[in-house]
């Protein structure tokens, strides 16, 4: 008899349906990234909770080897020819994943860097409400691409030939398309002015180069196609052009013309810059690019829509005196409201949908957003919860949902709600895996796998795997610390001056009066969404010695690395140069030093149709991105010198050390390995590629980068982001040295421990939206844990307790 056989017999004699028995995810052998042949079973329907210090391994289980498995086999159900335009998923360095199901994703990324995207379009609120003002709207301006801001009204006639009888037949026709967009600002809701004198310098010619546009300068290739269009005289200054000449080099609309032989298109520097530069995320820009756009162009509400983006027609059509552009403006909890009281039985299974959306909203702790609010302007947490509304209520059981730290940006109250919504989703009958660092959601798994016993090459291995109880007394990195308190300081730090704010009202403020100390660690908190960030960044203005170290995320390729983030590559390439009489472009793997065979990537990628993208160690430099004649070039002592492949394989202790005495002293390179070392990545390799570091690792590389430039304010924002209960006493020691060096140090902030630590806090509220906006307490951690007046004020108080 079979093994299978057997098995199943002992099943049925035992009572049990063999489909019964698949009730574990096993994982055997996981080797991705920093791995180290890991092997975890994990039970189906039940919530479990991976943790581990920050670079652990954590997301590389969960995420590269369980999720990224889930979803390549699901995408090799579709046929070749539906694969052909999936984006191709390699299969997991993993011997065996058993007992998979359908996973789904709801990670930390920002959502659409797309300037048109809002809460409304990511959601299909905005969708379902342009149907239901087509419908029931007075008057009637017709169907729901009338109420988009994507959709512009367009018109036209002319003639049209079809066959007829055997016969071609010519009629005259006519088209009209009634959209949504507003025409002068093109659903974009704002207008660019652009100042000229940032485009050129008018006293010079184009071949002396008046263009100062990034990429136009020079010989760049945008550059000689202007010089060499034929539109303009490239040796008479600008300043002494004719009207026409001005106006073709600054508003040509797009023209097909020859340069040096090759076909190319001509268009004026203005449409240029605005489909180039200001049709993207100012995120998404390159940070010249970026620095350009704010010195070039000033941006101001359109006068003509008001901000709204829509036409003035698809704003006359009204329910109830409510225009669509009323809805989306509204605070979302305010907007299900009014849909709950709207009686059009005609619409009734509509309204439903629309009202169990908005509904969603406010449960998940969102009702404060409005649907016209740029999905871009999101923090990590609201994206992640925004992603969210589409599955709460959803009928599909016995899947695997997959979250990435979902209580990121979430203050202690709203952790709450978000723990209440990850155990419904497991009491419905689905698997639910959570990457946390939060106590009180690691406090209520059925499972917990912490992953360590370091970050880095020193993780990778499965330190414990049990309860939450079993993990307290593990002696694991995460057991030690998860019972944590920090108490409120005895002495507290005196202000050294004040930092006005009269009257601010930017976004939900209602015309806040503060006082912010200086010279101390001032933390601001408050509920999600109560006006922390809009007081903060609002209100502080952006002027010299203002360092401000927001949430956004780094960005950056697989060719990307810590080296070259930080611009520590930089003097480490001249040092290089230097020392061996070449050019510092040598020691670059994206210039003239990269191996011609890979081109610097050290990895070869073979293409094979719809099947996975073969990826192998480039033969001729063996993955080391650099020709063999730059890798004989040495820099440091005789009896301790490395080639730049040695450097960039080395850590940030060890790179310190090396860079720090001897032959390879480099006193520029040594300040940036310091605050790297200070925000705790001394077991990052200089050369590891930025896409495969944690969100933590990303967070803190920023806040290492940034913290080098000159600065008394340094305005933080939720620094604490994706770090282990480990990591934030290490974050709080580099606080502290901040201020005795005599900085100033403003936190935006939920974790209880870093308000434990303040010298003085600021809590906004008491509720999101126009519900908050308002100072309910300043003073310090001690007298609002005495008071217990505020929210803040109650969970911090039970965290002080224990």
């Amino acid at each position: 008899m079979s093994t299978s056989t057997s098995t199943r017999s002992d099943l049925l004699s035992a009572g049990l349906h063999a489909a019964d028995s698949h009730d574990l995810i096993r994982v055997h052998g996981a080797r991705e990234n920093n791995l180290k042949d890991v092997h975890v079973e994990l039970p189906k329907r039940r919530l479990t909770v991976f943790t581990g210090v920050s670079g652990s391994g954590k997301s590389s289980l969960v995420f590269a080897t369980i999720a990224a498995e889930s979803q390549r086999m699901i995408n090799e159900t579709y046929s070749a020819f539906v694969q052909g335009f999936m984006p191709t998923l390699a299969r997991p360095d993993v011997d065996v994943l058993d007992g998979l199901t359908t996973a789904i994703i709801v990670d930390q990324e920002r959502l659409g860097a797309n300037p048109r995207s809002t809460v409304g379009t990511v959601t299909d609120a905005n969708t379902m409400l342009r149907i239901l003002f087509s419908r029931v709207g007075q008057p009637h301006i017709g169907s729901p691409q009338a109420f988009s801001f994507n959709v512009a009204s367009i018109s036209g006639a002319g003639a049209v030939e079809f066959e007829r009888g055997g016969r071609t037949v010519k009629e005259r026709r006519e088209f009209n398309v009634v959209g949504g967009q507003c025409p002068r600002c093109e659903g974009m809701g704002r207008t660019s002015d652009f100042d000229l004198t940032q485009l050129y310098d008018d006293s010079l010619s184009l071949n002396e180069g008046a263009l100062l546009i990034p990429n136009y300068t020079g010989d760049s290739w945008y550059g000689t196609i202007f010089r060499k269009s034929g539109f303009h005289d490239p040796d008479k200054p600008i300043r002494k052009y004719t009207k026409r000449e001005l106006n073709d080099l600054l508003h040509k609309s797009q023209t097909r013309i020859k340069v040096d032989g090759v076909n190319v298109w001509y268009e004026g520097l203005i449409p240029r810059i605005q489909k180039s530069m200001l049709a993207k995320d100012r995120e998404a820009l390159q940070p010249h690019i970026r620095a350009f756009v704010d010195r070039a162009i000033a941006f101001s509400t359109c006068p003509e829509c008001e901000g709204t983006r829509l036409s003035e027609t698809a704003r006359s059509s009204t329910i109830r005196g409510i225009s669509i552009a009323d809805a989306c403006a509204m605070q979302i909890s305010d907007l299900a409201e009014w849909v709950r009281g709207l009686d059009e039985p005609s619409a009734g299974p509509l309204l439903a949908k629309l009202l169990h959306t908005l509904d969603s909203f406010v449960g998940i702790g969102l009702g404060y957003l409005s649907l016209d609010r740029p999905s871009g302007t999101l923090s990590g947490g609201e994206a992640q919860r925004t992603k969210l509304i589409r599955h709460i209520g959803s009928a599909l059981t016995d899947v695997t949902y997959v979250f990435d730290e979902p209580t990121i940006g979430l203050h202690p109250h709203d952790v709450e709600r978000m723990n209440d919504l990850l155990l419904r989703l497991r009491d419905k009958g689905n698997t639910v895996l959570v990457v946390e660092h939060e106590p009180e959601t690691i406090a209520i798994a059925d499972h917990v796998v912490d992953l360590g016993p370091g970050a880095g090459a020193e993780g990778g291995t499965v330190c414990f795997e049990g309860t939450v109880d079993g993990l307290r007394v593990s002696g694991t990195v995460t057991g030690r610390h998860l019972d944590d308190r920090a108490a409120p300081k005895e002495t507290v730090r005196t202000p050294t001056g004040r930092l006005e704010v009269r009257g601010a009202t930017t976004h939900n403020l209602q015309s806040v009066d503060v006082d912010i100390p200086l010279g101390v660690l001032c933390v601001v908190t408050g509920v999600a969404g109560s006006g922390k960030s809009s007081l903060v960044h609002g209100s502080i203005p952006a002027r010299e010695g203002v360092v401000s170290i927001d949430q956004s995320a780094i960005k950056g390729s697989r060719r990307s690395n810590p080296a070259t983030y930080t611009g520590l590559l930089d003097p480490i390439r001249k040092a290089f140069a230097k020392a061996n009489g070449v050019k510092p472009a040598m020691f670059s793997a994206n210039s003239e030093g990269a191996c011609p065979a890979c081109n610097g990537a050290g990895i070869i990628f073979t293409e094979l149709g719809f099947m996975e993208t073969v990826s192998t160690t480039c033969e001729e430099c063996e993955g080391k991105r650099f020709q063999a004649a730059v890798l004989e070039y040495h820099l440091g002592d005789p009896d301790n010198s490395k080639n730049i492949s040695e450097v960039l394989a080395m850590s940030v202790t060890d790179a310190l050390a090396f860079f720090g005495a001897g032959g390879a002293r480099i006193p520029a390179a040594h300040a940036v390995l310091t605050r790297l070392s200070d925000v705790g990545l001394g077991y990052l390799s200089l050369g590891q590629p930025l896409t495969t570091l944690s969100g933590g690792e990303r967070q803190r590389l920023k806040l290492a980068t940034r913290m080098g430039e000159k600065g008394g304010v340094y305005v933080l924002d939720e620094p604490t982001t994706g770090l282990h209960l480990a990591d934030v006493e290490q974050l709080l020691g580099l606080l502290d040295r901040l201020v005795d060096s005599g900085k100033s140090v403003i936190v935006v902030e939920h974790h209880q421990g870093v308000m434990a630590h303040a010298d003085w806090i600021i809590d906004l509220g008491p509720g999101a939206g126009h519900g908050g906006g308002r100072i309910v307490f300043e003073g310090t951690p001690a007298e609002l844990v005495a008071a217990r007046s505020t929210l803040t004020g109650e969970h911090l108080a039970d965290y002080v307790a224990g």
